[in-house]
């Protein structure tokens, strides 16, 4: 595994992040297993929270949907990657109220959790699944 996603598996241990992945997929009743680069992928994840085929926290990527349809988005693993490196950056954690925070920003200028979250434009829109989509009306200027 390269150094950097070495460093990556060790700062999401230490950071705690890591575990609290390990820990929502357990109660999301997920199989767990080992995935590229240091990621830890929970197949099967039942919670319903959040809406959304595949979530990182620290290094584990919870997945709703089937390895069939995985198959048919190739650039979905990559984008959750990026997610797992944005933990380690903003100290495990800390990332998810920095994130629910950019969501809530996203969704005021687009009526959209992801458009305008710095967070998953980063990681790479189309990437994860998701399109630009224009500032509300009464935002945009005349």
């Amino acid at each position: 595994m390269p150094t950097r996603y070495r460093l990556r598996q060790i700062v999401n241990w230490v950071n705690l992040s890591t575990l609290l992945g390990l820990l929502i997929g357990v109660v999301g009743r997920s199989r767990f297993s080992h995935g590229d680069d240091g990621l830890i992928l929970g197949r099967g994840y039942r919670f319903p929270l959040p809406p959304a085929p595949a979530f990182t926290v620290g290094n584990v990527v919870l997945l709703r949907i089937d390895d069939a349809r995985l198959a048919r988005r190739p650039r979905l693993l990559a984008h959750e990657a990026r997610h797992a490196t944005q933990y380690a950056w903003c100290l495990g954690p800390v990332m998810l109220v920095l994130y629910l925070l950019a969501a809530a920003w996203s969704w005021l200028l687009t009526g959209h959790i992801a458009a305008r979250n710095p967070f998953e434009r980063h990681a790479g829109l189309a990437d994860g699944g998701y399109r630009e989509r224009p500032l509300r009306p009464s935002l945009r200027r005349s």
